[in-house]
């Protein structure tokens, strides 16, 4: 899907979220709450997450923990954001091709007028980034 596809009827705050196979849906909820409160936002509309972790159980745990919907989100669209990232990590680029992932899967569904609220913050085992969509009449 092409980020003009997904910036239709995009939500007005995304949280894109990157974690390995240890993190916990309580970390990542804790993650999500600290990122929004150093932003001063209350709350998400949206998560997304990469597509190449559907597979893990704790995606399908995501949205009822959360009370957010889950946007799986492709290696393309990740890749073609991926100059507007802020944060970048050697570590996650040779692990997933990508050196941003939290940032690049917000972006990806805020499409082309969504910005970064600044640089992605990490936990033990998860990153979160958050995206303003920007707003359309």
């Amino acid at each position: 899907m092409s980020e003009a596809a997904l910036a239709t009827g995009a939500p007005r705050v995304v949280a894109g979220i990157g974690f390995s196979s240890e993190a916990t849906a309580e970390e990542i909820a804790g993650l999500l709450q600290r990122c929004l409160r150093d932003a001063g936002i209350a709350a998400a509309d949206v998560v997304a997450v990469p597509a190449f972790k559907s597979g893990a159980p704790i995606v399908g745990v995501l949205p009822g923990l959360l009370g957010l919907d889950v946007h799986l989100i492709e290696d393309a669209d990740m890749a073609a954001v991926q100059d507007r990232c802020l944060s970048r990590s050697s570590v996650v680029k040779a692990a997933t091709g990508h050196g941003s992932v939290a940032e690049a899967c917000a972006l990806a569904v805020a499409g082309p007028g969504g910005r970064l609220t600044g640089p992605r913050l990490a936990s033990a085992h998860a990153t979160c980034a958050l995206v303003l969509c920007q707003e359309t009449s």
